[in-house]
């Protein structure tokens, strides 16, 4: 049973900065591809970006060059690093393995102020 939990969001101003922390447990995620999403209020859910099993990334234009997504020292922990935030930024974001079919987590919010 695989289970994910994000952690990290709050509210920042314009211009500041996040960190947030996916966590998956009940499976070995140690060299998976792992994906960022984002879902507004009203909006589709979001790709953001991606990590692969040999660390490079790729990430969706609106956030590349502001987001860097990377493997903490424990590899089943990937971070999302959140950088000169916007109000168009806010949303619920979620992650999980490319090849996920299962429950999404609850997904942490992320609250841009203008």
């Amino acid at each position: 049973q695989v289970q994910l939990v994000e952690s990290g969001g709050g509210l920042v101003q314009a211009g500041g900065s996040l960190r947030l922390t996916c966590t998956a447990s009940g499976g070995d995620f140690s060299f998976a591809e792992m994906d960022w999403y984002r879902q507004a209020p009203g909006k589709q859910r979001e790709w953001v970006g991606t990590i692969t099993p040999g660390g490079s990334t790729n990430y969706a234009h609106s956030v590349k060059g502001r987001f860097t997504i990377f493997r903490g020292v424990a590899k089943n922990t990937v971070f999302l690093q959140m950088n000169s935030l916007k109000p168009e930024d806010t949303a619920v974001y979620n992650c999980k393995p490319t090849t996920y079919s299962g429950t999404w987590g609850q997904g942490t919010q992320v609250t841009v102020s203008s």
